[in-house]
């Protein structure tokens, strides 16, 4: 019987008759390796990794699948998406439109009282053959008098009748400061809100739905991250939230790691809370928090405060609803950014900067110029987070300040809208992949999941290496492409290279960190259409088993149940097949 993570002795695994694929330009293929506790000892040949294991080593026999090192997603929301993930009915690569509805319908009936149904992210109308929205007719028609909640990337969402009563939301309630509730010719509300001018709207009335219990919350985490491992992911770099408050919301992620169970690795920034008082959170967390610099992870999967952000300032946060026009930053962005940079830098804080636009970028970087001929950034990781207009002049300006760029796979759920604003030259650059690899600085790939992208690695992988949306609409040209292998280094090595642990994590050589994923289809040679649907066979993640399929259920450990039962875990799991 396999046993529990926490419960596994470190000792000696021989993997053989693999197609690895190690991501070290020095020795780029093999066919065997060996870890030992939690690193790598051999990278190889069979005869070689037999002679180096020794006596009595655990066997796995790959039976010819690839591998590869464990992927790092460098901007996700894994603390609170895991919190809420039992709650959640998925849409990720459902194909039409009516399985959406029908799937909606049946988590309704067996939604119990007092609770919600919801769909949080991960979907778009283009990747539904009917390529349309659901109407507030069809989300009545599915859920009736259950509350529900269907979001839109961060441009709207529909609130049923019985949300709306739920809500107390009428005739008279007035819009919140950052959104608007849509009214019929009467005045009355029709079910949509509307992120307008920002997706305040949004998080606010998500905050307001029922919360699993903590038990539910500590299963729902773990059922998450397993989840990501039986996608060959082993590290997520958490980008903080809205309404996602450190230390109270962190508890759940906190008592896992303390009992060894978590399976990934969660470096994670924290996200200034409330317009305003920016300063106030950085000044009482820098104080509270001593980076500690790179994390070697010699006892366990890293889990730590690792910096801030996404989120600094509400003045600097350039909203991406492609439905509207490029948001116009308020003219107090440089003074109160100024005061949080200098803060962060002279606590030695890391960092990371939401901007979408390069017009955003551009008022940043004047900042942090200003900053840095007071106070030198140099050797303080740091990045801009997404980036997708982002010019060349402010590309270099970037590369002589020491940062980085995180880039996600946005583009993919909302390229179309983002052409029917901007043009289809516009979209074929967002971002300019290319011309950041060629300037030589810091990239890391991720998913931006779960509440507007997928959390699924791979669809950022296919975006990538075909240019394609999640509708398979031809979008980012071929000169912003990549091959699969520089994708696969993106979505590992290159996020760790932003926060400046590439010399022991993303790569499958001696001495690095035993990060391990063995696929359940050959990358290299399957056809681009297939690839957001590749899984695990077999993951490891700091040198233990952590997901086994069926072929390898018997060295992983066993799943836990899903609670509560009516979860949409227990009677969907994930479209993601």
């Amino acid at each position: 019987m396999a046993l529990p993570v926490q419960a596994q002795v470190n000792n000696t695994t021989l993997i053989i008759n693999g197609k690895i694929i190690t991501l070290d330009d020095e020795q780029p293929s093999a066919s065997a390796m060996v870890i030992r506790n939690n690193k790598i000892v051999y990278v190889g040949s069979a005869q070689g990794a037999v002679e180096s294991a020794g006596n009595g080593p655990l066997l796995i026999d790959a039976k010819g699948k690839t591998i590869i090192p464990g992927l790092f997603d460098s901007h996700q929301h894994v603390i609170r998406g895991g919190r809420f993930y039992n709650a959640e009915l998925r849409w990720d690569q459902v194909g039409s439109l009516k399985e959406a509805l029908q799937l909606l319908k049946a988590q309704a009936a067996r939604t119990p009282k007092g609770q919600w149904v919801r769909v949080v992210g991960g979907w778009n109308e283009f990747q539904f053959k009917e390529k349309r929205l659901p109407t507030m007719q069809e989300i009545e028609a599915a859920t009736g008098d259950v509350p529900a909640f269907v979001l839109y990337l961060y441009a709207k969402a529909w609130l049923n009748k019985a949300a709306l009563k739920e809500l107390k939301i009428t005739a008279d309630t007035p819009n919140p400061p950052g959104g608007l509730i849509e009214r019929d010719a009467s005045g009355h509300p029709t079910g949509m809100l509307i992120a307008e001018p920002n997706a305040f709207i949004l998080y606010s009335t998500l905050s307001r739905l029922p919360e699993l219990s903590f038990q539910e919350q500590l299963n729902s985490t773990r059922q998450y991250m397993r989840e990501l491992n039986s996608l060959g992911v082993t590290g997520v770099m958490d980008a903080g939230g809205g309404f996602q408050n450190y230390p109270s919301d962190y508890r759940v992620t906190d008592s896992l790691f303390h009992s060894g169970q978590l399976t990934l690795r969660i470096p994670f920034y924290l996200f200034a809370q409330k317009r305003g008082t920016e300063l106030q959170d950085y000044e009482r967390w820098t104080e509270l928090v001593t980076i500690e610099g790179v994390q070697d992870c010699q006892t366990g999967p890293d889990y730590q405060v690792s910096g801030a952000g996404e989120n600094l300032l509400a003045d600097a946060a350039d909203f991406e609803n492609f439905l509207l026009p490029r948001p116009e930053l308020p003219v107090t962005l440089e003074k109160n950014l100024e005061v949080i940079l200098e803060r962060l830098v002279k606590n030695k804080w890391p960092f990371r900067i939401h901007a979408t636009y390069n017009e955003s970028i551009s008022r940043d970087l004047a900042v942090l110029e200003k900053v840095n001929a007071r106070t030198p950034i140099q050797g303080l990781p740091w990045f801009f987070d997404h980036a997708e207009t982002i010019s060349e002049e402010n590309i270099n300006r970037i590369k002589k300040l020491g940062g980085g760029i995180a880039i996600q796979n946005r583009m993919a759920y909302q390229g179309e809208l983002f052409v029917r604003r901007y043009g289809r030259s516009a979209a074929e650059n967002s971002p300019p992949v290319n011309k950041i690899l060629a300037a030589g600085i810091p990239v890391g790939l991720g998913t931006d999941g779960t509440r507007v992208s997928s959390y699924n690695p791979w669809m950022s992988i296919y975006w990538i290496v075909t240019g394609k949306t999640a509708g398979k609409t031809a979008m980012l040209s071929a000169a912003n492409q990549v091959d699969r292998v520089r994708a696969l280094k993106l979505f590992s090595s290159g996020g760790y290279q932003l926060i400046r642990e590439d010399h022991a994590k993303g790569k499958l050589r001696e001495g690095y960190l035993a990060d391990v994923v063995i696929l359940d289809r050959d990358y290299l040679a399957i056809d681009e259409d297939s690839i957001p649907f590749i899984r695990a066979a077999l993951t490891i993640m700091d040198g233990k088993i952590v997901y086994g399929n069926e072929y390898f259920s018997n060295l992983a450990p066993k799943p836990v149940p899903v609670i509560p039962v009516w979860s949409p875990v227990n009677f969907f799991r994930s479209q993601i097949r």
